[in-house]
């Protein structure tokens, strides 16, 4: 065996006892997934053998920044071209085994996996977080967020892209998208073989989580006796319940950076990697207003990289915009108050939705051994998941996320087959890492954790949560730059629930889980409501609705799914930066091509999307380029 080969194999059985490590002892596995993240030892043995060292003032026809879904689909696919050149750029690392070892995702928030972002404190939201803070978690590794989130696979309903469409948007129409959805996917799902929703031949595995237990299939049976049917959620309808269908492969995480790139980059010499490599500014001439670079810091030192073709922004809802300022386009008083040149004023930043969550409400059960607890993970359990390569184990589980029910409420104005509210079925809650993992990473104060879940957590006994979260809010917020630092953060203000209404639609959802547990399914498991009062909402009668409103204010849970910082639209449309083409307007040679271009909150969690508008920019790219 060569001594390469030997290394790996060494390497690989001491990855598979820290994870198990991890996993076991909760007061330590912080400490161990953030060393194997920042000195990981696949990743250590993926620089060792492959080293890319940016060379300054390199040419390229293409340069990406940012190998998230979007980017890591649009880099794949423009470098099929072998005669084209592309840069892809990532301020993070390499994935290693933490990251493909789905039932730890509550821990990546709190590696250096995570760009760490939190809101500024929030008067409407976040009572429960330290110092009113959102946690807003960002991916910063090769496959950005799809390499840290719960990999939930949801497209979204027909509607939200008629919707955009309809805004000004020719060709983002759902008939017009779904080919994309269809192209990036992989899906293995029974039941659903002949299904014209679903492509088998992708690159993005889709397929239902195989660990379940007791409580979803309860969960499951119950939604169905309060009246909401089995659906395919990514199907013809979006409305009713379904087992959760993942972005995994044999039980691992399968991210964007597993699926596009990892698969091509030995073999493709025309799509050069550049792993922790921070860009800071996008290059324009402002003569003819045309981006024709990039700079970026690699090892505390500044590069050069010129794009022949076309520099493209593929860094998030929050990096791309962020760049945008930096480079003088955004808001005119924003960047002159803060001394940037502009170039072109556009409301970058401008607008910011996001998907809030209400964290709960938990129930309790009569069962025993079936919420997933960390510190019931067995050895037999490790080594079959990491030796044998059983997708079955407890490992397996997306962080305890089993099923999804979307429904509408009452309340909603809008057309039936559109659902307002999803409930996230979570078999555990805080208490299912011994509040090392997921309390951390969501910033929750201790007094919650302390007076909610540390008896859970203490008795093991078995419970399941309801994550309620709403589809379309009303509440709007916005990104800005405090100043010019290039290596700070954004400030971001989401303003939840600045919008009474969001309240309201999520209360409805409260008492629709409700509704669920009392149905015979749930009864026969001894479903009921956990009766531990939520910090702050003492002066409220249990389960009252001023209660549950104070509730929602206090357990504000996000799930990643932040969108238009960056909006689509005609440029007539003085709340838009790109076009329908995703150029940003008024300069050429510079695309944004990640969620912050959809203009709408989505009916649907965001990872799906950013695949599709990848694949859609590679085919718009090659066309405007006559590259096909």
């Amino acid at each position: 065996m060569q001594s390469t080969q030997m290394l790996q194999l060494f390497l690989l059985l001491l990855l598979q006892l820290l994870i198990f490590t991890a996993v076991s002892h909760g007061d330590i596995n912080r400490l161990l997934l953030d060393q194997l993240n920042q000195v990981g030892l696949v990743n250590l043995i993926e620089q060792a053998t492959r080293p890319n060292v940016p060379r300054d003032l390199s040419n390229y026809d293409f340069i990406v920044i940012g190998s998230g879904a979007a980017g890591s689909a649009l880099a794949a696919r423009l470098s099929e071209n072998p005669q084209l050149s592309v840069a892809l750029i990532e301020a993070g690392g390499v994935e290693n085994l933490s990251h493909l070892t789905p039932v730890v995702a509550g821990y990546l928030q709190q590696t250096s996996s995570n760009w760490g972002y939190k809101s500024v404190p929030q008067k409407l939201s976040c009572h429960g977080m330290n110092n009113n803070e959102c946690a807003l978690p960002r991916g910063k590794i090769l496959g950005g967020t799809s390499s840290i989130n719960y990999m939930i696979y949801n497209r979204g309903n027909r509607r939200d892209f008629d919707a955009w469409a309809a805004a000004g948007n020719p060709g983002w129409s759902y008939d017009e998208v779904l080919p994309y959805f269809l192209r990036s996917e992989n899906a293995q799902l029974q039941g659903l073989e002949q299904s014209p929703y679903h492509n088998h031949s992708g690159p993005l595995s889709v397929e239902y989580v195989r660990f379940r237990s007791q409580l979803v299939d309860a969960f499951v049976e119950a939604s169905v006796e309060s009246g909401l049917p089995r659906t395919d959620y990514n199907g013809e309808s979006q409305l009713g319940v379904s087992y959760v269908q993942a972005n995994t492969l044999n039980g691992r995480r399968h991210s964007a950076y597993s699926a596009y790139i990892k698969p091509v980059r030995d073999l493709r010499s025309n799509l050069q990697i550049f792993t922790f490599s921070r860009v800071t500014r996008i290059l324009i001439d402002e003569a003819t207003k045309s981006a024709y670079g990039v700079e970026f810091h690699y090892k505390n030192k500044a590069y050069t990289f010129k794009a022949r073709k076309e520099v493209i922004l593929s860094a998030g809802t929050f990096n791309s915009p962020q760049l945008l300022m930096l480079s003088g386009i955004g808001p005119e008083d924003n960047l002159r108050g803060i001394g940037i040149p502009l170039i072109k004023a556009l409301p970058v930043g401008k607008r910011m939705f996001d998907h809030m969550c209400h964290f709960g409400p938990t129930f309790v059960t009569n069962t025993t051994g079936q919420t997933t607890f960390s510190s019931r993970v067995t050895p037999t359990e490790v080594i079959s998941y990491l030796l044998a390569g059983n997708p079955a184990t407890r490992l397996s589980s997306i962080g305890g996320v089993e099923a999804l029910a979307l429904l509408k409420t009452q309340r909603s104005d809008l057309p039936m087959d559109w659902p307002d509210i999803e409930l996230i079925m979570v078999t555990g809650s805080l208490a299912s890492d011994e509040g090392s993992g997921l309390k951390l990473g969501a910033n929750f104060k201790d007094e919650i954790y302390d007076k909610m879940y540390r008896e859970l957590a203490q008795t093991q006994q078995d419970h399941f949560t309801l994550l309620v979260m709403q589809f379309h809010p009303k509440s709007v917020g916005r990104l800005w730059l405090k100043d010019r630092n290039p290596l700070g953060w954004p400030k971001l203000d989401p303003k939840y629930f600045v919008a009474e209404e969001d309240v309201e639609y999520l209360l409805d959802g409260i008492k629709a889980s409700l509704r669920i547990i009392e149905m015979p399914a749930m009864q026969r498991i001894g479903a009921r409501l956990l009766k531990r009062t939520v910090p702050g909402c003492e002066g409220h009668q249990f389960a009252s609705d001023d209660y549950w409103r104070c509730s929602i204010r206090t357990l504000s849970y996000t799930l990643h799914h932040q969108v238009a910082t960056c909006r689509m639209g005609p440029e007539s449309d003085p709340t838009t930066v790109v076009n329908h083409q995703l150029k940003v307007h008024g300069v050429r040679k510079l695309r944004v091509v990640d969620t912050s271009i959809i203009p709408f909150p989505p009916t649907a969690h965001t990872n799906a999307a950013a695949f599709m508008i990848g694949e859609k920019a590679a085919d718009m790219i090659r066309t405007d380029w006559e590259l096909i």
